[in-house]
């Protein structure tokens, strides 16, 4: 490990305060580490080899940071100590371990939020979202990106160029629905159905809207977020769910919403159970379900219409090689995210941002902490 670095290029004026959550769900900001005293004064700071610091300048909030803060557990993923929320961030180079070359002080960057061991066969055939010993961060019991200052591994830091970093933050959704899109096997011409228009709902409409599919339907329990999807995507067919129907005749009514046609592919983006059966009962013979959102451990699915109408009952987690892909899309104009934001706090006022991302009553559909003014 060297004791030299390449030095900052901004200066380190504020705390390194981060949003914390524990065992009790309660949620306060506070100091928090990493220590960044030899930054502050020029002189660099001791990184692991292929390591960076960087400051946070944008963090969006997830379901799964709201979850762990309500819930306090995920699965097996449980909050057992007091714990720092965030994995959708964005920010700048401030110092580089000698050992980094194609990273600067400077330089504007996305950060991919999983850390992975590189050794084992889910690493070594490039699906590294299966890798045994993950460390992704904001997951118990790895802190999270929501504070001003980390250090992480040089090669999970995608330049972004002259992005905003509110969009270099937004690149972390973004990956999720490229995932869902690739192994759904979405395609010019498919008739689709999304369930649930929040975030990952929502940016998976832009996806689909871009790949040509048609017709798309996408459904909600919320009337605005079906708002917010019609401006988004003219064309999408919106359907609000009636929840006293059953899932086959709300299948049914969401066909009928596509004058008659029956989904090749069903993107299930809530995880509910309910939802998960509906668009099993909406697709065609041979259709895919394809379920990007998180449900409790244990679900009842309609066995038999997934057996007799040879339906591909489908599942993501997370996502890999998808950064470099949605940050072009992003820089060539193909998706536009920022339509999704809706409010924006500073990192002092976190505690508002989380309370008004978890009111379904406030509007939000994504809601963005800023570490600094420039997003």
């Amino acid at each position: 490990m060297s004791t030299t670095t390449t030095t900052t290029v901004e200066t380190i004026s504020k705390p390194n305060i981060g949003v914390f959550t524990n065992p009790e769900h309660k949620l306060w900001v506070e100091e928090s580490t990493p220590n960044l005293d030899s930054v502050k004064k020029g002189k660099g700071e001791d990184l692991p080899e292929g390591w960076v610091t960087v400051a946070i300048k944008s963090t969006g909030i997830c379901g799964s940071d709201i979850h762990f803060w309500h819930a306090g557990a995920i699965g097996p993923m449980v909050v057992t100590d007091n714990h720092i929320l965030g994995h959708e961030s964005a920010g700048v180079i401030l110092a580089t371990h000698p050992s980094v070359t194609h990273l600067q002080p400077g330089d504007r960057v996305a950060i991919e939020p999983g850390l992975i061991c590189n050794n084992c066969e889910q690493c070594l055939t490039g699906r590294y979202n299966g890798c045994e010993k993950m460390r992704f961060l904001s997951t118990p019991p790895v802190d999270g990106l929501l504070r001003r200052y980390v250090h992480h591994p040089a090669i999970w830091c995608h330049k972004i160029g002259a992005m905003t970093y509110e969009n270099g933050a937004l690149l972390e959704p973004l990956s999720v629905a490229l995932a869902g899109m690739e192994r759904s096997g979405v395609s010019l011409g498919d008739s689709v159905l999304i369930c649930g228009a929040g975030p990952i709902g929502l940016i998976t409409l832009l996806c689909c809207q871009a790949a040509g599919a048609c017709p798309i339907v996408i459904t909600d329990l919320d009337a605005g977020r079906l708002q917010h999807a019609a401006k988004l995507c003219p064309r999408a067919h919106t359907h609000l769910i009636d929840t006293s129907l059953s899932p086959a005749d709300s299948a049914a009514a969401i066909v009928a919403a596509a004058s008659g046609t029956k989904p090749a592919v069903a993107l299930e983006c809530t995880g509910a159970e309910s939802s998960v059966s509906t668009a099993i009962h909406s697709v065609k013979f041979g259709g895919k379900v394809f379920v990007i959102g998180v449900g409790k451990p244990n679900m009842s699915v309609p066995f038999m219409r997934l057996s007799t109408q040879e339906i591909d009952l489908r599942f993501q987690y997370r996502y890999c090689n998808t950064w470099p892909r949605a940050i072009r899309l992003v820089q060539d104009g193909v998706i536009d995210l920022a339509a999704l934001v809706t409010h924006r706090f500073d990192i002092e006022d976190a505690v508002r941002a989380f309370e008004t991302s978890g009111d379904v009553k406030s509007g939000a559909i994504k809601v963005m902490i800023q570490s600094e003014v420039d997003t």
